[in-house]
């Protein structure tokens, strides 16, 4: 397979990739579907950090769509289907694997501190507390028993669990495709990208 053919492969791989880094991370926003906890003007925080992070919107959504975008037109034939379109292509899937690299940090801090909620506690046992009762402790993620701790938003540990989860998986797909793309696009700017000698 020709270099651009390659590029052009990985470029249709990364949009959908893309766009779930981004709809996972915006859907975080709202756990038990409501809108109130993202809304919060209260000085309590009702919000995980890490989504406020939006590794997923940011960096496994913009900063891979990007370089998606410029790597698939050097797998067409036209002006970027060069060895100097193939040579920028390495420092946008650089710019690719950055962003990978911040939802994958992003996506596995939030795993591993679980989400914030509203739990049962000896300070207050009538209503509760907000904060993370799972706090650097990813051992919860194996004890799912310890998640009916978390009384408010319901569901959410499995909502954050999940969402994150695929953030991650995504993340490090996005990585490797972006790493191969620089490798790719060093054959592709040394080689050519073959794309000049057949028809699109």
């Amino acid at each position: 397979m020709c270099t651009g053919k390659c590029a052009k492969c990985i470029a249709v791989v990364l949009y959908p990739l893309a766009l779930i880094s981004i709809i996972c991370n915006i859907l975080l926003f709202f756990p038990d579907w409501k809108t109130e906890y993202a809304q919060s003007d209260s000085n309590i925080v009702t919000l995980t950090p890490e989504v406020t992070y939006m590794g997923g919107l940011l960096g496994g959504g913009i900063m891979v769509l990007v370089p998606a975008i410029h790597i698939h037109l050097t797998g067409k034939v036209g002006c970027c289907a060069n060895r100097c379109g193939m040579f920028l292509s390495i420092g946008f899937a650089a710019l690719g694997v950055v962003g990978a690299l911040y939802s994958m940090s992003v996506a596995a801090l939030g795993l591993s501190k679980g989400p914030i909620c509203r739990y049962w506690s000896i300070e207050n046992p009538i209503f509760g507390q907000w904060g993370r009762p799972f706090d650097n402790n990813g051992t919860y993620l194996s004890n799912p028993e310890s998640w009916k701790l978390c009384l408010e938003p319901e569901n959410v540990v499995e909502f954050n669990v999940a969402l994150f989860a695929v953030l991650l998986a995504t993340a490090c797909l996005e990585l490797g495709l972006c790493g191969f793309q620089m490798v790719n696009g060093l054959f592709g700017c040394l080689c050519g990208t073959c794309r000049g000698k057949e028809d699109e």
